[in-house]
C-alpha cells in the first residue's frame, strides 16, 4: 500500500498540480498540503479527499487511505462532500462499520463493496449497510420494516437521534454493531427491535449514526 506522501506526489505529477492547487481544490491550507507531501501526515479526512477525487478522477478512498481502487467509479463526480448532497455512497461491511465505534471523525472505513444511489440528502461520511437477521422485520401491516438483505443508508454525522429514530449503534461491552430503533423515555435510553420476538437491548451503547432510509435489491 502506498504512503500518503507517495499518493500526493503522484497526484501532483499526474495532474500538474502545485501545492496551492491541491490546497484550493481540497479546501485546506497550503501548510496542511505540505505536511501531506512531506510525509508528516499519514491520512487525509474524507471530505478533502472527496474534493480531490471529484477534480482528479482518483478514488477518494485511495487518496485518503491508500486502500481500494485507485480510480473511482464514473459517477464519483456526483458525490459532494457536504451536508445535503445527493449522489452515490459506499456499501460497506458491518466489520468496517465497527471502526466508527470509538472514532470521533474517521473516514468511511474499508473498501466499498459497491456504490449506491442515495435519493435523500446525506452527510459527507455517509455509508450503507446490508441488514442482517430479522430483528428489524416488523409485524405484517407495518410499512416501516427492514427485512434481512435490504440496505440502509447511515449518516454518522447524525449522532443525536430523537426518540423513535432508526439508528446503528455500538454496544459498549462487546463493540457489537447493531441496527435498532432508538428509544429515550423518562431519561432511560435503550435499543428496540421492531420484531416482537427479539428482546430490547438495555446495555450501554454509542450511536454510530442515524438511518436515513432503506433500499432493496431487485
Amino acid at each position: 500500500m502506498t504512503t500518503l506522501q507517495e499518493r500526493i506526489n503522484e497526484l501532483m505529477v499526474d495532474k500538474g498540480w502545485t501545492v496551492g492547487d491541491i490546497a484550493s481544490t481540497a479546501g485546506v491550507s497550503s501548510s496542511a498540503v505540505s505536511q501531506w507531501k512531506d510525509g508528516r501526515t499519514k491520512t487525509i479526512k474524507l471530505e478533502p479527499a472527496t474534493k480531490l477525487a471529484s477534480a482528479s478522477g482518483y478514488s477518494a478512498m485511495w487518496i485518503s487511505t491508500g486502500q481500494g481502487r485507485k480510480f473511482g467509479p464514473p459517477t464519483a463526480g456526483n458525490v459532494e462532500p457536504a451536508e445535503g448532497s445527493r449522489g452515490k455512497i459506499p456499501l460497506i461491511s458491518w466489520v468496517a462499520a465497527g471502526k466508527w465505534c470509538d472514532a470521533a471523525d474517521p473516514f468511511v472505513p474499508g473498501d466499498a463493496e459497491r456504490w449506491l444511489d442515495c435519493p435523500v440528502p446525506y452527510g459527507a461520511n455517509s455509508f450503507a449497510l446490508r441488514v442482517r437477521g430479522d430483528s428489524m422485520t416488523a409485524p405484517t401491516g407495518n410499512s416501516r420494516t427492514y427485512p434481512e438483505g435490504c440496505i440502509i443508508f447511515v449518516d454518522p454525522e447524525k449522532r443525536s437521534p430523537l426518540n423513535g429514530d432508526r439508528v446503528v449503534a455500538c454496544l459498549d461491552d462487546s463493540n457489537e454493531v447493531t441496527f435498532k430503533v432508538y428509544k429515550n423515555e423518562d431519561g432511560r435510553q435503550w435499543l428496540q427491535p421492531l420484531n416482537p420476538s427479539h428482546e430490547p437491548i438495555r446495555d450501554r451503547f454509542k450511536i454510530v449514526g442515524t438511518v436515513l432510509g432503506k433500499w432493496e435489491d431487485g
